[in-house]
């Protein structure tokens, strides 16, 4: 399966981390968020990686050049940070199957499998890691609301008034349906094309989407204390 990697932000929040690096090159634990991330999705079987830059792209393609750990690795460039549905649209020529999609600013400890497998059913057009959060901290994630079969019925980015407290992480797989999704999203009142205006058409359309509850932990490395507290799980983890 094919995998693709965001990796295009600027990663303000991380400053002074980011100075002089894009996030995905911030390290936890040694290496950089982008390894941890590569490092997974080749364990879970990738064979090609696509991914996307923006800020300080060189600094990526320096680093990984054209492969890691065999696997070839095909850069596409966001040119402007316009929002997820933008920057997966730029991998939409290299990408010709079902395929794994990674935030590059995670890091996972969790079931990824399970939500491979699922996609490989055929059961599902898409499939997400989803895990619950506190009732307060809903409204800064794309929230999803789910039915007695566990399929999402409904996407909805940062909600005033969140009607679960059921949120997307930072792992997704993806027939190529979601490219045409991609190409309907209007902008929203943030001015981005948000991927779950994307999947909310997926889901319009008829298409079958599944949550996949998470069985361990996510970190999304938004500010410096994150990494901090990724750092200690993960070498809590190696001991």
């Amino acid at each position: 399966m094919q995998a693709v990697v965001l990796a295009a932000g600027k990663g303000t929040r991380l400053r002074p981390l980011t100075e002089d690096k894009p996030k995905g090159m911030v390290e936890v634990a040694g290496k950089p968020i982008l390894t941890h991330c590569f490092d997974q999705l080749v364990d879970l079987g990738a064979d090609k990686l696509v991914v996307v830059v923006g800020y300080k792209k060189e600094v990526i393609i320096q680093h990984y050049d054209d492969e890691y750990r065999g696997v070839p690795i095909t850069y596409t460039h966001q040119r402007e940070q316009k929002g997820l549905a933008h920057a997966l649209l730029t991998v939409e020529d290299h990408i010709d199957e079902d395929f794994m999609l990674m935030l590059g600013d995670n890091i996972f400890n969790a079931n990824l499998g399970d939500v491979v497998k699922r996609q490989r059913e055929d059961r599902a057009d898409a499939a997400f890691l989803v895990e619950e959060v506190e009732w307060d901290n809903a409204s800064r994630y794309g929230v999803c609301v789910t039915n007695d079969y566990g399929e999402i019925t409904e996407v909805i980015e940062k909600p005033e008034e969140p009607p679960s407290n059921l949120v997307m992480t930072g792992f997704y797989t993806f027939t190529p349906a979601i490219f045409h999704a991609c190409h309907l999203v209007q902008p929203s009142n943030r001015n981005e094309y948000e991927i779950s205006e994307a999947i909310d058409l997926l889901i319009r359309s008829g298409r079958t989407i599944d949550a996949i509850r998470i069985d361990g932990w996510r970190m999304d490395i938004g500010y410096p204390e994150d990494r901090d507290e990724a750092e200690k799980r993960l070498k809590q983890l190696a001991e």
